[in-house]
Parts: structure tokens; sequence; C-alpha cells
């Protein structure tokens, strides 16, 4: 999906390195092992995303260091789109069929940004006819490529807007934190 719009194939994968785990920090040759590709190609693009200001650069010895600059006003944009093409994000919009008829699927905003759940909050909430067996292999496969446990709540459609409208504290927790939407509009989980 990301490669409809981004041409350099290099540029992608150093946008799925560094926004795939934004609180990383990356040298060169680290990130030329990473993503597969020619040193050349690798600095071509890291001068092209430090020059657009996506990401920021240290010499620390004799190496230099990149991160993602989370002040970059498009960061979290970057982030959404990142978030739905690796890791569970990913995972999840390759196997809708197979996990059942989601009408919703939305990954925190602290998920993404590698951050601990906050008390409360899940990492995944789907709304649907879920088949939870399938849905847990996935989950439990992701966890073990991560190494953390996956907070995930799964609601049918009628149980979410009853949810909705006695305004539970666990889905107003929810749905008053940042997100990204894997599946399904906005205006249909809040509105």
């Amino acid at each position: 999906m990301l490669q409809d719009l981004v041409i350099s194939k290099c540029r992608v994968k150093l946008l799925q390195a560094f926004l795939g785990q934004p609180n990383e920090i990356f040298y060169i040759r680290q990130l030329v092992r990473r993503i597969g590709e020619e040193i050349n190609a690798v600095r071509r693009e890291l001068d092209h995303l430090e020059t657009a200001g996506i990401v920021k650069k240290e010499n620390r010895g004799n190496r230099i260091y990149y991160w993602v600059d989370r002040n970059y006003p498009l960061y979290g944009d970057l982030l959404a789109l990142i978030s739905k093409t690796v890791g569970l994000g990913e995972i999840i919009i390759k196997n809708k069929n197979k996990i059942g008829r989601i009408k919703i699927a939305m990954l925190s905003g602290r998920f993404a940004r590698g951050l601990p759940t906050k008390e409360g909050t899940v990492d995944l909430l789907i709304v649907g006819d879920i088949l939870i067996p399938e849905l847990g292999k996935i989950i439990r496969n992701e966890e073990t490529k991560v190494g953390r446990e996956i907070n995930y709540t799964v609601m049918n459609k009628e149980e979410f807007e009853f949810r909705k409208k006695r305004r539970d504290p666990f889905l107003l927790g929810i749905l008053t934190d940042s997100r990204i939407m894997l599946i399904g509009d906005e205006l249909d989980l809040v509105g």
C-alpha cells in the first residue's frame, strides 16, 4: 500500500524502520542490515529524510545516529500509515476475512508509538462478528515478535453501541485516547 504512494523502495523501508519503532535510534550500517538495501541508497534517502525534517541525526564517535523527529508536522499521519503496513496493523488488515466480519479495528496511539499501555485501556479494539480463536492465534504470534503482551478487546456491534450509549467508562477511556483506525471510519467509532 505505502509503495503506491512513495516511489522509492528504500525510503519506504526506512520509514517503516523508523516509524515501526519510533523510540529507536539507528546508525547507518544497522539500517542497511535491517532493510537490506545498498549503503549508498540508504545514505541518499537518509539525507532526503533529514532535509525534509522527518529524521534527525547526531554524530557520536565514529557513527552517525538517526531517529524520527516527533515534532515533524506529519509525524502522526506517517505513523498511522506505517502502523497499517507493518506489525499488528498489517496482520489485522491482511487477515480481516479470516478473523471474521470486522466493522471497526483500531490500535491505540500508545501501542503504535511503542509506549506501555495505560491502566484501563487496550492496545487493540475490534468490533464485529469475530472468530476469537483465529484472532487469539494472530495476537499470540505478534506478542512473540514484539516481546510484550498485547491487550485487546473484542465486542460485537450491539455490545459496542450499548456501552457507547451508556457511556461505559472502559469504552470512553478507549475512545478519548489517541488511536489509529485500521478498519472502519473514525465517525463510526465515536459518532
